[in-house]
């Protein structure tokens, strides 16, 4: 759900090689690390269906968390057509004619339609597919980079270190390789069919984000040493330059990969968002039809609502999809991050199988994150959607929330069969001595 191999992020090369590992070796630190403590605690300690909305609304009320989903759901909307795009640029690097004209969005919708359909077996079949798509797609990229090695050992100069890279691009590798390291929670809305999540999920938060940094470090780090030049990459040229250095038939196998990787993340992707729809519903903030589940447990219409949002932001260009998810995605995450301080504050007494340091530490966890969010944000202020600047219409997308919260408690809320409790007071907040809520109980 965070990564599929080194694919997606040859943009990066826009800033040349040296600026691009140093991003690619520090974002882990300054930006997943952070991300990784902060959901491994709040997943320890409340692994429920829904993940980061039930945090958010647990820890700071149920308009936060509302806040916390319909943004989450909307970034969703240009994240998940950024697969699809991916899946055409790989395969039409090999077929051109298969991906011209109207072929294309075809071939996206499909991937789509395939990936319903899996999820409708059921988490199990996604996460061993998952597993068995990873092996797969990384496969010609540890041949590419013994192909790499040996043709380095060879040269007497490896000049593509030192090849300058286009000021301009360091903030659209920034960008790019901070969309690559994200999605760290989206696992958490499955939490309850994950075995052992308190023990787990942390183990998995800290293990990936090792495994994750090596898989783009070290095919880049690869190419620089076989002398491959920067100008070379552009999104989806991974088969052009494994063709090159190996031939035809590893430039054939790195397209299969590049499609393996859409198809994977799309697929693990749609069963984490998928069941956000579905828990608002059950908390009467959507309608009722989305709590629906077929024999396996899989919320079917959840699935299929979100496959058709998804078909409608099919065909931005990979840029605008980027800058549209960082911006939306990146406030939900801030969210998230307050939420494990208002949780430490609220409740400090709720069990905590995994935490991270104290609450300086919780409280410190979030301001790199944060300040690379902002950053985020205002690099994207010359990307334009149509007439209209990224960050405006990003800025507009979130401002529409509390509208729909206010007509989603007035269409659909109706009493919870078994009651949430409004989350106990913060220190400075006054409460009457009357009230007699639980602080912490499901």
């Amino acid at each position: 759900m965070v990564s599929g191999g080194p694919y997606g992020i040859e943009d990066i090369l826009d800033a040349g090689y040296r600026t691009g590992l140093v991003i690619l070796v520090a974002l882990p630190f300054l930006w997943s690390l952070p991300t990784a403590l902060m959901i491994g605690e709040l997943a320890s300690a409340l692994p429920e269906e829904g993940g980061f909305y039930v945090w958010v609304r647990r820890a700071l009320g149920p308009f936060w968390g509302y806040q916390e989903a319909w943004l989450s759901l909307t970034a969703s909307i240009f994240d998940m057509a950024i697969y699809p795009t991916m899946f055409v640029l790989y395969l039409g690097r090999l077929f051109p004619a298969w991906t011209a004209g109207w072929h294309g969005a075809v071939w996206e919708l499909g991937l789509i339609a395939v990936c319903c359909l899996w999820n409708l077996w059921g988490a199990p079949a996604v996460g061993d597919g998952s597993m068995g798509l990873f092996v797969l797609l990384l496969s010609p990229f540890a041949v590419l980079v013994a192909v790499a090695v040996w043709r380095g050992a060879h040269l007497p100069v490896h000049a593509a270190w030192s090849a300058p890279g286009d000021g301009a691009g360091l903030t659209t590798a920034i960008l790019v390789a901070m969309w690559n390291y994200m999605g760290w929670d989206n696992a958490s809305t499955v939490a309850r069919e994950v075995e052992q999540p308190q023990r787990n999920y942390p183990r998995a938060m800290l293990m990936s984000a090792a495994v994750v940094a090596i898989t783009y470090v070290i095919p880049l780090g690869a190419m620089a040493f076989a002398g491959v030049a920067p100008e070379q990459f552009s999104t989806g040229s991974w088969a052009n330059v494994a063709r090159s250095l190996a031939g035809p038939w590893l430039g054939a196998a790195i397209v299969a990969g590049g499609m393996l990787t859409a198809l994977g993340m799309l697929n693990a992707l749609t069963m984490s968002y998928a069941r956000i729809p579905m828990v608002l519903a059950e908390d009467g903030m959507l309608p009722p039809i989305l709590m629906r589940k077929n024999s396996r447990g899989v919320p079917w219409v959840a699935v299929l609502a979100c496959a058709a949002a998804w078909a409608l932001a099919l065909r931005f260009s990979f840029e605008r999809l980027i800058s549209l998810d960082l911006i939306l995605y990146g406030a939900s995450l801030i969210l998230e991050f307050v939420a494990l301080v208002a949780l430490r504050i609220r409740e400090p007494q709720l069990e905590r199988p995994f935490r991270a340091g104290n609450l300086a530490n919780a409280c410190a966890l979030g301001a790199v994150p944060t300040l690379l969010i902002v950053y985020a944000m205002v690099a994207s202020r010359h990307e334009h959607v149509g007439n209209m600047p990224a960050l405006l219409l990003g800025a507009l997308v979130a401002a529409a929330g509390p509208l729909f919260f206010w007509l989603s408690k007035r269409m659909w809320q109706r009493p919870r069969a078994v009651p949430c409790p409004d989350p106990p007071p913060l220190p400075w907040e006054v409460k009457a001595p009357s009230e007699g809520r639980s602080t912490g109980g499901e």
